[in-house]
């Protein structure tokens, strides 16, 4: 259903005309409506070029037809063809996504084309008076008709017309950014970040403008799973994953692929029944199991982090507190064959070199960016803590002498465009406490407990952390992750920590042209399965040199 309330015209339409003396005095004038009348037969090709327009009345009139052209005015939201002798509607109406009202009343219509489903903002549908099936007239007829009819032309436009649309997307294109270090040791690994968008998501009210069987998770989920494994990356985050569907379907398909994984459901999952908690999404990570070893698993619920630091801040208690998003975590070990076949170099003597792979899912609602913000930093603390506490446990050294000896990919779903306060501090390392996405709410002293100097340091006024970010997709490389008819934007990312690792390549985005040649004003979409484009890179491990002292291998600087 339209979201924003429609106010139609004024029925009582008055005009003005612009006295001489007005025009010579430079006066101007704006108008956005236009009425044609006077048994008109056939409309003026200028009539399209007033594309300003957002309501035409050319009712009373004797068109047979409507040319296809109508379509330009792509800002009309009503359009009155009543009383007319129209015989069929052009196509290109559906295209006309912006309308709220169309009157077709008192023509001379027996069918109405499919594409009109499209209209998923249509409020008003003015049908009568016309000669149409009774098929037809009795889905209009009904409580709510207008949205049942739209519902109905719409589901059946792909089996009727095959126009949404005949041709799959064309694949999206591998972007080199730089070749790998021949001149070091290195483990080359790939990563996918995918928001699949969970069953109970994907209703009528948010994506009106698909149809409800591609909505359907049965004919969704195949073509989420040929997105994944079409990547065959080497590890793989997941987000808006539900419960039921991570065992019954993504760990059963991927295990038959040579993965493993685990998942974490929101934090609402654990106050739920069984039956209820089946339905919860989470995120999941899965990884090549023979490629990589699980050595640690963690889930970072938000909401207990903000209750146990809250440290007498509402802000805290009442925004962060409120909201049950997670993120998990998993310490991964390369397995030696993996790095050896990567450098082509044997690599006998070398310790243990494990990466630690996180992936959160971030509030949503463009109102909270302070929650999303303080989500950021309690989910990089926590994996700073991980890291730490793996090194100290499993007695690693930092041979290349940096702080982290793990290094980190970080995947997520952040909600947060580019210009944010999120991205700003994971790309530079920090944010001030003054930060505009903080919306001046009280936070300051409960978030010295995730500076990266803890919560004894001086923080100057900046929270930060220790990790050396950089976004794999830099750059606008990506104009959107995330495509919906009111949204458009970037809001997904894979992060990856420097100078132990460094991105050779990434999957470009879905061609432009594609989008607007097909009309496509959001997805999901018959062919793309979810709200979000899945985002893909292959990374490079700089691996320790081992040198052999006296026949004892020694690590030697990096």
């Amino acid at each position: 259903m339209p979201k924003e309330k429609y106010d139609p015209p004024d029925p009582r339409r008055m005009y003005t005309i612009m006295s001489t003396e007005e025009a010579t005095n430079g006066k101007k004038s704006y108008w956005a409506e236009l009425e044609i009348s006077g048994r008109v037969r056939s409309l003026s090709t200028a009539l399209w070029s007033l594309t300003h327009l957002t309501a035409l009345h050319i009712s009373d009139n004797c068109l047979a037809c409507i040319p296809p052209d109508i379509a330009k005015l792509h800002n009309l939201v009503y359009l009155d063809l009543s009383s007319n002798k129209i015989r069929s509607l052009p196509a290109e109406l559906g295209n006309m996504v912006s309308l709220r009202e169309l009157l077709v009343n008192n023509n001379l219509l027996r069918v109405l084309p499919f594409e009109l489903g499209k209209l998923f903002q249509l409020q008003t549908l003015g049908l009568k008076g016309n000669p149409l099936a009774q098929e037809v007239l009795n889905l209009y007829q009904e409580p709510d008709g207008t949205r049942r009819l739209l519902n109905y032309l719409l589901d059946n436009l792909a089996g009727t017309t095959k126009r949404i649309p005949a041709e799959q997307p064309p694949s999206r294109s591998w972007i080199v950014l730089q070749e790998p270090d021949r001149t070091r040791a290195a483990a080359l690994f790939s990563v996918m970040c995918y928001n699949v968008l969970c069953d109970k998501y994907a209703t009528r009210q948010l994506y009106g403008y698909c149809p409800s069987w591609a909505l359907n998770w049965e004919y969704r989920k195949k073509s989420i799973m040929q997105e994944i494994l079409s990547c065959n990356a080497d590890i793989i985050s997941l987000q808006e994953v539900e419960t039921e569907q991570f065992f019954t379907y993504f760990l059963v398909e991927l295990k038959e692929q040579g993965y493993d994984g685990f998942f974490s459901p929101k934090s609402r999952a654990r106050t739920m029944s069984e039956s209820d908690r089946k339905h919860v999404d989470g995120c999941a990570i899965f990884y090549k199991s023979d490629k990589f070893n699980l050595i640690q698993k963690h889930t970072v619920e938000f909401n207990q982090l903000a209750m146990a630091n809250s440290e007498g801040s509402e802000a805290m208690l009442n925004r962060v507190m409120t909201k049950d998003n997670i993120g998990v975590a998993a310490l991964l070990e390369l397995r030696k064959e993996l790095m050896e076949m990567s450098s082509g170099k044997s690599l006998h003597g070398m310790e243990k070199q494990l990466i630690l792979v996180a992936n959160a899912h971030m509030h949503w609602d463009p109102e909270y960016p302070d929650v999303k913000l303080v989500q950021t930093m309690m989910f990089l603390s926590e994996v700073k803590n991980i890291i730490d506490k793996a090194s100290r446990s499993l007695k690693l050294s930092s041979v290349s002498g940096e702080a982290n000896a793990i290094p980190l990919v970080l995947c997520a779903d952040l909600n947060s465009l580019p210009d944010s306060g999120v991205v700003e501090y994971l790309s530079t390392g920090g944010v001030d406490t003054t930060h505009k996405d903080f919306k001046d709410k009280r936070y300051s002293d409960s978030l010295t407990n995730f500076n990266c100097n803890g919560k004894n340091g001086t923080s100057n006024g900046r929270i930060t952390h220790g990790f050396k970010l950089k976004s794999a997709y830099e750059n606008g490389l990506m104009p959107y992750t995330n495509y919906t008819f009111d949204f458009k934007g970037v809001i997904d990312y894979i992060f990856y920590s420097k100078p132990l690792l460094n991105v050779l390549g990434i999957l470009g985005p879905l061609d432009p042209h594609w989008l607007i040649e097909n009309n496509i004003s959001g997805c999901p979409h018959p062919h793309i399965p979810s709200d979000h484009f899945s985002l893909f890179a292959q990374l490079e491990l700089i691996l320790p040199y081992v040198t052999p002292v006296n026949g004892i291998h020694l690590p030697g600087r990096r």
